[in-house]
């Protein structure tokens, strides 16, 4: 092994004292896609987004319920005016109980609801010992509205849209979960790599000053050369000390969005391997359109803008149509209601047709239209920024992995060059100066490489949570079965 991986082996083992668990990037996403608050709070608005998808499609099944009173007892004192002007407080003791049970069924494409109900009542008057029932056998209904908004008509066309839009939401979310965890941990390893710098700087700068201090003992050097290694030994002092609390402060947020106990502590593996494969733009806009929920709710949101404009037209003219047949009866004991039932009809047509409304009903038409228009152009706007985004992170994708080769090469070099100059430091060939920008470079070179990692694992989520599709592995990331 050549100097510089047996330095990083030795700043790793001191740096990493004491760490038990070891984290590979993807471990770091397993925990944060499982235990994080922010998937916890992905997973509770899916349930959300189902519930109120399934609320939607009971408004299609019938419904069957039973509303009464029983009973209703009243024990009172009312006036009653006699012949001769008098008011007299008679008392009154009596139960009023009833029930009625009905089964509706909405009609979808017409916006109508058709019923069927029963019903029983039941009169009591304990006082003078009278009682009586009164029944409606069965009483079946339409109402049904006339050139009329028909809500249930735009909750079939909208509603499912916004259920398969929440669906890939969620798979989008789990992708930004990734992407979020992946920047946390760099920003670690980040952290980590600069204390592994400092503390590799602070070893040589005091290496240097004892060899500058022996150098002035005998008069080698000037004393000017000894104060600039002494104050360069210092701020390594501080670059420590600051590189620690940044990796302390790094470590505390990853813990917070991957659920990990402070207790336990870690150590993260720098993930090097990248996996190479080639994506055009074409088949990264063919993903995005067929997966995305953006592009599902471009439709949506035109249908809504559509919907708006039926509702204007439908509340201009409100009639509603009412026809209804049934059998009822009344008696004095329970078991006569059905002797001899009467025949019970309705039909009702009502209208309101507004006659003077200064304009109301046109500035609320020219309204829907203007939103709808405007709606339109909006979202003419967001699928050409919806194409520019994805069209943007593929060609960066492919930039940055020409960027790793580059930032990994230049760290080799620097590496390379700092023994390099530090040797001949060492038998005198150069002085600190040339040294410390050999150091600055190795240093820079180093946390370029990372910045670089950091850049390409961005854009590698966020690629996938673009277009839901693991170009490494051939998959989609979700599937709308």
């Amino acid at each position: 092994m050549n100097k510089p991986g047996l330095i990083l082996v030795w700043l790793l083992v001191n740096v990493g004292a004491g760490a038990q668990n070891s984290f590979t990037l993807e471990d770091v996403i397993k925990r944060a896609k499982s235990q994080s608050p922010a998937y916890k709070a992905a997973e509770t608005e899916k349930e959300t987004r189902y519930w109120q998808y399934r609320f939607y499609k009971s408004n299609f099944n019938p419904q069957l319920r039973a509303n009464g009173g029983l009973p209703n007892f009243s024990l009172s004192y009312f006036p009653v005016r006699q012949p001769d002007g008098t008011i007299i407080f008679q008392p009154i003791n009596q139960t009023n109980s009833s029930l009625n049970i009905g089964l509706e069924q909405p009609i979808p494409f017409t916006n109508g609801t058709i019923s069927a109900n029963t019903s029983a009542n039941y009169f009591s008057d304990l006082k003078r010992n009278i009682s009586s029932w009164n029944s409606t056998l069965y009483n079946i209904a339409l109402s049904q509205p006339l050139f009329a908004f028909n809500p249930l008509k735009w909750q079939k066309q909208i509603e499912p849209l916004r259920f398969e839009e929440s669906k890939r939401e969620f798979a989008e979310q789990g992708e930004f979960i990734s992407q979020n965890a992946t920047s946390l941990f760099f920003d670690v390893m980040q952290a980590q790599i600069r204390l592994q710098i400092a503390s590799f700087n602070l070893l040589n700068n005091d290496t240097i000053f004892r060899i500058e201090e022996g150098r002035y003992n005998i008069g080698k050097t000037s004393r000017d050369k000894l104060l600039q290694v002494e104050l360069q030994l210092l701020q390594s002092r501080q670059d420590v000390g600051n590189a620690r609390l940044a990796m302390e402060t790094a470590s505390l947020r990853l813990r917070t969005y991957i659920g990990l106990r402070d207790d336990e502590p870690f150590d993260l593996k720098l993930p090097e391997e990248i996996p190479m494969f080639d994506v055009s733009v074409q088949e990264a806009l063919e993903y995005a359109k067929q997966n995305r929920s953006a592009y599902l709710q471009f439709e949506r949101r035109r249908r809504e803008a559509d919907q708006e404009v039926a509702r204007a037209k439908g509340n201009r003219f409100q009639t509603t149509l009412t026809a209804s047949y049934g059998l009822n009866n009344a008696a004095a004991l329970v078991n006569e209601l059905t002797v001899n039932p009467q025949s019970q009809q309705q039909f009702n047509l009502t209208f309101n047709v507004p006659i003077l409304d200064w304009g109301r009903n046109k500035a609320s038409m020219r309204t829907a239209y203007a939103n709808k228009k405007l709606q339109d152009y909006l979202i003419v706007q967001d699928e050409v920024a919806f194409e520019q985004e994805s069209i943007t992170q593929v060609r960066q994708f492919e930039m940055l992995k020409l960027q790793i080769q580059i930032t990994r090469k230049s760290d080799e070099v620097a590496q390379e060059r700092y023994l390099v100059a530090q040797n001949r430091y060492l038998i005198g060939k150069i002085d600190i100066t040339d040294l410390n920008i050999a150091l600055r470079e190795k240093d820079a070179a180093k946390n370029a490489y990372i910045d670089a990692l950091k850049s390409y694992w961005n854009a590698y989520y966020n690629l996938r949570r673009l277009t839901l599709y693991d170009f490494a592995r051939g998959q989609l990331l979700y599937n709308p079965e």
